[in-house]
């Protein structure tokens, strides 16, 4: 089962989703506060239900907040963010070399997010 890990940096606070192996499957923003990142964390929960809008392909679907968009980044890995209802970008995933590899880190958002607990890193 996956966790949410909140770190504090020199800039403020973010979180991180791990998988139960540990890997690092979605990212934060830094927040300023604890609470917001906490906010943050909830936003995911509730908006990664969402659909996926592969912006790789042409003439792509425009799908509504919440959403998954997986997109080229400029060293041509795929990856993807998860943007919520407000369009605000709430999480982002790694750069992979596979679409598939991209496609597989949604699904585990997906089915790792809406019950991982919560922890703070010490």
């Amino acid at each position: 089962m996956g966790k949410f890990v909140i770190k504090t940096t020199s800039t403020g606070v973010k979180f991180d989703l791990k998988a139960g192996n540990g890997e690092v499957i979605a990212t934060s923003e830094v927040y300023n506060s604890l609470a917001s990142c906490k906010n943050g964390i909830e936003s995911v929960k509730k908006c990664c239900e969402g659909g996926i809008e592969d912006q790789t392909v042409e003439g792509f679907e425009v799908l509504k907040h919440p959403k998954f968009e997986v997109y080229v980044d400029k060293k041509g890995e795929f990856r993807f963010r998860l943007k919520a209802r407000n369009g605000e970008i709430i999480a982002t995933g790694e750069g992979y070399k596979k679409k598939d590899s991209c496609l597989n880190g949604i699904e585990s958002v997906k089915k790792n997010a809406p019950d991982a607990p919560v922890e703070e890193e010490k």
